[in-house]
């Protein structure tokens, strides 16, 4: 069975920056499964995947427009230290959401100042080229409720 919209796709996978440095990868006891087709993995890779077949290996280098998009520096804001509940209980790393125009946006604290604390809307990966090492363990039909439910079932 080949890779498909619609079909579960197991996968062991490495992801690299263009330095070569690990920045996620499966584990060899649990690689990933995934709907094909729902948006569950970053759409560049996913075209990567597509009509391949259990036992195929593929390198992927994914561009920003095809992975997390591009960094926008409008989402990196400064906002007053008192606009925090308990300010002194915040830390660099610490995620929060936001509320904007457009709808809730998930930023991280990137910096703590005296007066203000810096957070950034990007997502981490946002504006980097993803270098993709796979191996695809198997590939199977989605069950019904799969389908339905665009994800595939955890207990299988």
């Amino acid at each position: 069975m080949e890779i498909a919209p619609g079909v579960v796709a197991t996968i062991h996978y490495t992801l690299t920056d263009d330095d070569g440095t690990v920045i996620d990868q499966s584990s060899p006891q649990r690689p990933l499964s995934y709907l094909h087709g729902a948006g569950n993995i970053v759409p560049g890779l996913e075209q990567a995947l597509e009509g391949k077949r259990s036992g195929d290996h593929l390198t992927a280098q994914v561009g920003p427009e095809l992975g997390y998009g591009p960094r926008i520096e409008q989402l990196v804001q400064q906002v007053p230290r008192q606009s925090f509940p308990d300010a002194d209980a915040v830390s660099v790393g610490m995620q929060f959401e936001a509320r904007t125009q457009q709808g809730p946006l998930i930023v991280t604290v990137t910096h703590i100042g005296d007066d203000s604390v810096t957070v950034d809307g990007n997502h981490p990966l946002a504006g980097q080229t993803l270098n993709f090492e796979v191996n695809v363990a198997d590939v199977r039909a989605a069950t019904l409720q799969e389908a339905n439910d665009g994800q595939v079932d955890g207990t299988r």
